[in-house]
């Protein structure tokens, strides 16, 4: 069952970030001067899809937490981070720093460490 959360927890945090992309491409670019310019971004069928997509991850968190201890759980989320930074160099072409290289490389090693038991 372990090897099953761990999975279950990667493809949570995968599903958030891209949750969390489509947030972003949904309101990129767009000025927010008044509310209903804030409520356009949020009806725009990016945003509705991120939408969807979080909930569907919150959802499969709530059954990981059930099947599993959130101490354990809980870290392996960040390997979120990993994917925020692929995501963030490769769709929306941010700098790839020596920094962020070696931060996800510390939550790499986190997450082995953790999941080690």
């Amino acid at each position: 069952m372990e090897i099953l959360l761990v999975l279950l927890t990667i493809i949570n945090s995968m599903l958030m970030v891209t949750g969390q992309t489509l947030w972003k491409l949904g309101a990129s670019g767009k000025e927010i001067h008044s509310l209903g310019q804030l409520l356009r971004i949020f009806l725009s069928p990016y945003v509705i899809s991120g939408l969807a997509v979080y909930a569907f991850a919150s959802v499969l968190w709530i059954y990981i937490l059930n099947k599993g201890e959130l101490s354990y759980v809980y870290p392996i989320q960040s390997t979120a981070f990993i994917f925020a930074l692929l995501i963030g160099t490769t769709i929306f072409k941010e700098q790839l720093t020596a920094s962020k290289v070696i931060g996800v490389l510390v939550i790499c090693l986190g997450v082995i460490i953790i999941t080690r038991k």
